[in-house]
């Protein structure tokens, strides 16, 4: 059993930066893909970042250049720094973690950017 832990989200000023993390605590391999989504009202899941275990990444072309992912293995935990918070970056923001094609999901955690 996987479970996954967010926390880190709340409410901040436009131009704002927040750090977002992410627990992962079960039968996890040791080759995966962790990273983030967001969902905003009315709209559908989209990603936000992804970093492998061996440290690649990719993002967003929204986020790239704002936010930064990375990982500590040790600790099977993922960040998400975002910084330059827009008020379009407002969203329930979920951590997935993905071994071996299946994936598993946070609770999700609000972050509200205000104007």
């Amino acid at each position: 059993q996987v479970q996954l832990v967010e926390s880190g989200g709340g409410l901040v000023q436009a131009g704002g930066s927040l750090r977002l993390s992410c627990a992962a605590s079960g039968s996890i391999f040791s080759s995966n893909v962790m990273g983030w989504y967001r969902q905003a009202p009315g709209k559908q899941r989209e990603l936000v970042a992804l970093i492998t275990s061996g440290g690649s990444t990719n993002y967003a072309d929204s986020v790239k250049g704002r936010f930064t992912v990375s990982r500590d293995n040790a600790k099977n935990t993922v960040y998400l720094q975002m910084n330059s918070l827009k008020p379009e970056d407002t969203a329930v923001y979920y951590c997935n973690l993905n071994i071996l094609a299946k994936g598993y999901w946070g609770q999700g955690t609000q972050v509200t950017v205000s104007s």
